[in-house]
């Protein structure tokens, strides 16, 4: 068989695997195992994302060399040495395909190659590497494999490591889960890096965050000396069609109708925020909201977060890097405890919004949970669930406990950290969540 068959046999397989294994390299529900490395498919989406769109056959021997990762047994008889020509299809790596390929064999095929080890400079380097020949998102697809394939969490705690790191949400989030066994040096470093993606998320939420709240006004209520934000023109208009000048071709605005707004904060928000190890993502979205929402005088914020004990991080609002520093990952969970504490905070049932953002697997009294969400539910307090605040899917949850909140009419649903703006402006407003989540195709839970 030729090499060109090779490869047109390799590309309808890995085609077909595609179907079964998600991004992760993780096996979906398929009757079907195939007999391929999960590193495998994992390193032949990686390398996709770096192809150039170019179908001829050179280009697509030097697309599965990177992929197999070279040597006789891997198929296309391809090598390359120094002058980077070797085997029956005449592939040519270049000295940054070389490059490239080293990286990837260290980290998916570190059985055979002796990888990246427990050395911390070796490690170093491969860093440097990666954010040299990748683009950005790749990067961090590749450090997270490494922190699950290589076990580097220990190396972490080294400032030298986390200088070289693309940071990212995943990124704190493992900072997080060690922040209490770092060494005081390495958490000056973490703080850097993650006030880094703090600031980053930020400058991406902090305005469309402003915008829907402050754009959810009592809308029934009309005042007569608006100031010009608050100013319908539509009515105001019509209310002065009478003053209408033909010379200038403009109307006299002698009545001025504005909407109208509460003095005091609009609304409260609880977030209440599940801090198990699973939630971690989730910790870091819900902590940067909370401090967009308290600064923001229309509504009245407070964030606690809970394992199987409770931290009220509310003062701690103006600085969401101190925030997620409060933050301890890990542990069980307590949910009753954390409602029976949030359920005290409620002054005005019927002005609160209380978020609980938790997969729901309660380690506590779960009866007593359940009779402690359907009290708070039935005191007129507008209750939202969400199993996960992030990008990365639907979530694992505890199906029993979400169907259990649907019948009391309470929707549980994951959600991104774009729509969440959209939500609180939602949830502000009294509209239907359930409704509103179904219309953007959030999965809810059911009945």
């Amino acid at each position: 068989m030729t090499s060109s068959q090779l490869v047109i046999l390799f590309e309808s397989a890995i085609a077909c695997l595609f179907k079964y294994f998600d991004f992760k390299g993780n096996e979906s529900q398929s009757p079907f195992i195939f007999p391929f490395k999960r590193a495998k498919i994992r390193k032949a989406k990686i390398t996709s994302c770096i192809m150039v769109n170019n179908s001829s056959e050179s280009e697509r021997l030097r697309r599965w060399r990177l992929v197999l990762g070279g040597g006789d047994a891997d198929g296309i008889g391809c090598q390359a040495g120094a002058g980077g020509m070797a085997g029956e299809g005449g592939v040519e790596l270049s000295t940054q395909d070389r490059a490239m390929d080293g990286a990837l064999t260290a980290l998916y095929d570190s059985d055979r190659s002796g990888g990246l080890g427990s050395s911390s400079p070796k490690v170093a380097r491969w860093l440097g590497d990666i954010r040299t020949y990748f683009p950005t998102s790749v990067v961090r697809l590749m450090q997270q494999d490494a922190l699950e394939r290589l076990n580097l969490r220990q190396m972490l705690m080294e400032p030298e490591m986390l200088s070289a790191i693309e940071p990212d949400v995943g990124l704190v989030a493992n900072l997080l889960s060690l922040s209490h066994v770092m060494p005081g040096k390495t958490k000056e470093t973490a703080r850097i890096v993650v006030r880094k993606v703090v600031e980053e998320l930020q400058r991406k939420l902090e305005q469309p965050t402003r915008q829907a709240v402050m754009g959810s006004l009592n809308r029934a209520i009309r005042n007569r000396r608006p100031r010009h934000t608050e100013i319908d023109w539509h009515r105001t208009i019509r209310a002065n069609l009478r003053h209408y000048q033909p010379e200038y071709r403009t109307i006299i605005p002698e009545t001025r109708i504005g909407y109208g707004r509460k003095r005091s904060s609009l609304r409260d928000i609880i977030l209440c925020v599940d801090q198990s190890g699973s939630m971690a993502t989730s910790v870091v979205y819900a902590s940067i909201f909370s401090a967009v929402l308290a600064s923001l005088p229309a509504v009245k914020t407070k964030l606690v977060v809970f394992d199987t004990a409770i931290v009220d991080l509310t003062d701690m609002l103006q600085d969401p890097v101190e925030v997620l520093f409060g933050v301890q990952l890990g542990g069980g969970t307590d949910i009753n405890r954390a409602l029976e504490y949030c359920q005290g905070l409620v002054r005005q049932p019927q002005d609160t919004i209380m978020v609980l953002i938790s997969d729901l697997y309660e380690g506590g009294n779960q009866e007593k949970m359940r009779q402690r969400i359907a009290a708070i539910a039935a005191s007129g307090v507008q209750f939202i669930t969400l199993l996960a605040l992030n990008d990365e899917g639907t979530p694992f949850y505890d199906r029993t406990n979400a169907a259990f909140m649907a019948s009391l009419g309470i929707p549980a649903f994951g959600c991104t950290p774009d729509l969440f703006p959209d939500l609180m402006a939602a949830a502000i407003q009294h509209q239907d969540i359930g409704q509103w989540a179904g219309d953007r195709d959030l999965v809810i839970s059911n009945k």
